[in-house]
């Protein structure tokens, strides 16, 4: 939350495993939208994805190990206090997590499923999860898609459905939230041996965004939020040309206005813009993203924000309004980043 100057907070997650420092809490600079480190805080192993409440007063992490938990933390000052122990999630290596509805969705990338726990209304959780929705199926990608693989969930636009996504089985399953449990209404499948990440919406709720990891591209598809469907319309490919080694897409997300679509890839350590220009995407341009092995992307304010993983780093830019195109301004040191959020 902001301080008394006026300033907004990120949040930025790592691996402690990896050297990371847990969650580190940084304020946010008005105009500039530069990153000051205020405070870290080491309570969960890898804490690697983050997400705060609707009110901003409870920030939740993710603890990515093998036995699964979330934990919950008020916001207050400089540095977020616990707000109870961490929950199991009953699953293994969470990556992603989503505050809705009175729950926290987790997807859980280890076990191919997605764990829902119920918040209190004081935003702490209540011990337990309620329901865990188990992905089956498998793609032709080895060793990657033995079987189902759950690597985000989050809510739709218009809060009626929850999508979640599965690397390991090229798909995207639509889901309602019921009574504490989450019940498949459709799975799309997506080109096998895409292996999809992550999906942003557009601000107006009638397209979405999924990125592929196994192959460096996005599927564009049409969301129809009244019947709950995600239609595929076509890839476009994420980088300017083929990739010279390593290329394993991580990030995306949507301008505000929806205008422009950005992405980050691993390997090629590259920042691409690209242009909404109806049911199509136009890649604009790619710049480098400042550090090595960009595992997140976020945009506050008119900035993005990457957390570099391997080079431990959060590197910002400022984006061109007209083109879309980012501009290097600055970076903070966090070691072994995985992800930014904001107040």
């Amino acid at each position: 939350m902001a301080d008394g100057d006026g300033r907004r907070r990120a949040y930025i997650g790592s691996f402690t495993a990896a050297g990371g420092p847990g969650i580190v809490t940084a304020a946010v600079t008005p105009g500039t939208g530069a990153l000051k480190v205020l405070s870290s805080l080491n309570g969960v192993p890898d804490p690697s994805y983050l997400a705060l409440s609707a009110r901003g007063d409870v920030l939740y992490a993710v603890s990515e190990t093998a036995e699964g938990a979330v934990a919950a933390y008020r916001v207050t000052g400089e540095r977020p206090e616990p707000a109870g122990p961490p929950v199991p999630v009953d699953g293994n290596g969470p990556t992603h997590l989503a505050v809705h509805a009175g729950h926290v969705l987790t997807a859980n990338y280890g076990s191919g499923s997605v764990t829902t726990l119920p918040v209190r209304a004081d935003g702490s959780l209540t011990g337990a999860p309620s329901g865990v929705l188990r992905h089956t199926g498998s793609g032709p990608h080895t060793p990657r898609q033995q079987g189902p693989h759950a690597h985000q969930v989050q809510p739709d636009p218009s809060g009626r459905w929850i999508v979640s996504v599965d690397l390991g089985t090229d798909s995207v399953r639509v889901c309602s939230l019921r009574d504490g449990t989450l019940d498949v209404h459709r799975e799309i499948a997506l080109r096998p041996g895409s292996g999809p990440r992550h999906l942003a919406f557009h601000p107006d709720g009638t397209h979405a965004y999924v990125l592929n990891e196994l192959t460096p591209t996005l599927t564009v598809c049409r969301w129809d939020a009244v019947e709950g469907t995600l239609k595929p319309l076509g890839e476009t490919q994420v980088l300017a040309g083929a990739p010279s080694g390593d290329a394993y897409p991580s990030g995306v997300v949507t301008s505000p206005d929806g205008r422009f679509v950005w992405t980050v890839t691993r390997g090629e350590d590259v920042l691409s813009t690209f242009a909404v220009e109806g049911d199509d995407l136009r890649l604009v341009g790619t710049v480098i993203c400042g550090g090595h092995w960009p595992r997140a992307l976020a945009e506050s304010g008119g900035f993005l924000y990457v957390a570099n993983e391997r080079s431990g780093e959060v590197t910002w830019f400022a984006v061109d309004p007209a083109t879309g195109l980012p501009r290097y301004e600055g970076s903070i040191e966090v070691p072994a980043a995985s992800c930014v959020v904001f107040d």
